[in-house]
């Protein structure tokens, strides 16, 4: 939940503008921005100071209207310089403070004392007579750890499968988050959680009506948030309600809606789903794509940074161009390329459209050539002052994985199998459950911790990764993140968020469905049963292409008879169906076996 919010709690009403910041005495130079560091924390013991970080995204309005006021107000300026040491971290450059702290928005306000003890955390927007009575009750008593900055590092479940009991009780707290008003997950801010529509479409493939209601309402009314323009999905609607954008495009969101109304498409063939990817794809394209096929991060809601926005957004193309073009971040990150290439992988596989596959390899060859760590990881950017990210070698893995089920190329399998690996060496965290954000092995502040999010990816990633090589490993790595995930304190925190889980523990705990094609990679027939196999409308599925003469049957199992000819075969539990020899006879039975999955 990659939010920009308002926080309304100091009663602030919107009838400013930041324009009356520039009648402060103040300059911006006023302020003294360090960077992020060990060293930092060392100076304010000697000086006995406060550290206030302020986390911001690059893109965020609110981030910009609290520049040009509340840092900029005589007051705030005088208690930061008198009795604090500054921060300012761009969040898309540092993932370990982003998934810190994702959960309070952009802007995030966290105060640390001295010893880097975590003492206020604040979301969203603080206007001055706020910030300035804050930075003075701090300096004056510095307030006691509040109850949502207790641990859940250490929490662990006794097992790794969720009881029917407390499964139900899950998805109750699940569906408790649905809107049936308004529509989608969440009542204040509207946007498309994936996960969530992601669960709904795989109830709904089982004869779920009422998730299938859900999942058709959010992809209908997550259109409202696509530039009618440009393409592109805005970032999230205010006020409860799907008519108030805010007018950032996020990289992220942009891939999540790809695979999401991909995966749509694959179970109900609607046109509007597959008009919905070509408008995405073709922002992506035409703004946040490099010219060596890469993508950017974000573009900004704002053409001027702290000014609203909507009337420039409502304007035609011709009419957005004469007054110019909202910054983008042109920052090249190794995790948003493999969120986006995952997505291309998906759109490739459901429209056998090559053209996202070719993209999908050029973007991934760049990343391993600029981008690529010793040992099968990845750095952020080109220089990262701190590092490894668990995120960044985990999104690159996941979008090998996905070219490899696409393009049956072993390349691709092998870069997956170094990811985890890598993972596995920096991150997993010895005899505790979970995986850190950061290098778990790193003393630096903040103390690495595993991340909700990242450990449901992980589980999934892996949980794959096991079923395509026939690794332990893997499985012990989707059980550890799956370990922390349940536990009850890490769930209980994430309210009605906590679809991913639903989906990790599923995945590791049930078989995928499992198509393997039995011919060669050039034989027409061969082709258009694995193209059937990857229009499967499941993410949960392992599909494999072998031909014999041409190496080792996956995992070794060559269970497969010789019928001179190519086939399909739908198998489990190291059987298999009678071979089908047509697309249409292997549809039917993928669509019966998807309907029938518990």
């Amino acid at each position: 939940m990659k939010l920009c919010f308002l926080l309304a709690a100091f009663g602030l009403g919107l009838a400013f503008s930041p324009v009356h910041a520039a009648e402060s005495t103040e300059a911006p130079s006023a302020l003294v921005w360090h960077a992020w560091s060990d060293d930092l924390f060392a100076q304010a013991k000697r000086e006995n100071k406060f550290v206030l970080l302020d986390l911001e995204a690059v893109w965020c309005h609110w981030c910009h209207v609290m520049e040009a006021t509340t840092y900029r107000d005589p007051r705030v300026v005088a208690l930061l310089r008198e009795r604090y040491l500054l921060v300012r971290v761009d969040q898309d450059s540092r993932p370990d403070l982003a998934t810190r702290y994702e959960d309070y928005g952009w802007p995030a306000t966290v105060i640390y004392a001295p010893d880097g003890a975590e003492i206020v955390k604040k979301q969203g927007y603080i206007e001055p007579n706020g910030m300035a009575r804050l930075l003075q009750a701090v300096i004056d008593d510095p307030p006691p750890v509040a109850a949502q900055n207790v641990s859940t590092d250490r929490a662990t479940a006794d097992s790794t499968s969720l009881t029917p009991e407390r499964r139900a009780a899950l998805r109750t707290t699940w569906l408790g988050g649905y809107d049936e008003k308004e529509g989608g997950w969440g009542f204040s801010h509207k946007f498309l959680e994936a996960d969530a529509v992601e669960l709904a479409l795989r109830e709904a493939a089982r004869g779920d009506t009422a998730s299938e209601k859900r999942a058709r309402d959010t992809l209908r009314l997550q259109r409202k948030l696509l530039d009618p323009v440009w393409g592109g999905i805005y970032q999230y609607s205010a006020g409860g309600t799907w008519d108030e954008p805010h007018f950032e495009k996020i990289i992220s969101i942009q891939a999540d809606d790809l695979r999401t109304y991909a995966l749509a498409c694959a179970q109900w063939g609607d046109p509007a789903d597959l008009d919905t990817v070509r408008a995405i794809h073709g922002y992506v394209r035409k703004f946040l794509t490099s010219p060596d096929g890469v993508v950017y991060v974000s573009q900004d809601a704002d053409l001027v940074p702290g000014e609203h926005s909507a009337d420039y957004f409502s304007l035609d193309d011709a009419g957005r161009r004469a007054r110019g073009l909202p910054r983008i971040d042109r920052h090249i990150y190794a995790r948003e390329n493999g969120w986006i290439i995952s997505a291309l992988a998906q759109l490739a596989s459901v429209t056998g459209d090559d053209t996202y596959r070719i993209e999908a390899q050029r973007a991934a060859s760049w990343i391993i050539a600029h981008r690529s760590l010793a040992g099968g990881g990845f750095r952020h950017d080109e220089r990262d002052s701190a590092g490894p990210y668990l995120g960044d070698t985990l999104a690159m893995g996941r979008a090998f994985l996905s070219l490899h089920e696409l393009t049956q190329d072993a390349a691709w399998l092998a870069r997956a199998t170094a990811a985890a690996q890598f993972i596995e060496a920096h991150f997993a965290r010895g005899a505790e459950s979970g995986f850190a954000s950061s290098e778990a092995t790193r003393t630096t502040l903040p103390a690495p911790r595993p991340q909700f999010e990242e450990n449901v990816q992980l589980a999934r990633f892996t949980a794959a990764l096991a079923r395509v090589t026939g690794r332990a490993e893997f499985r012990a790595d989707a059980e550890s993140a799956l370990r922390w995930l349940l536990a009850p304190e890490v769930m209980e925190r994430r309210g009605f968020y906590l679809s991913g889980a639903l989906l990790a523990e599923e995945e590791v705990r049930t078989e995928p469905l499992h198509v393997a094609v039995v011919g060669r990679a050039d034989d027409p027939v061969a082709r258009a049963l694995l193209a059937a196999a990857l229009r499967a409308p499941t993410a949960h599925k392992l599909v494999e292409r072998w031909a014999r003469g041409t190496g080792r049957a996956p995992r070794g199992e060559d269970i497969y008879p010789e019928l001179g000819k190519p086939a399909a075969f739908v198998c489990a539990n190291g059987a298999c169906s009678p071979p089908m020899f047509e697309v249409p006879s292997l549809n039917a039975r993928l669509a019966k076996i998807v309907a029938a999955a518990k």
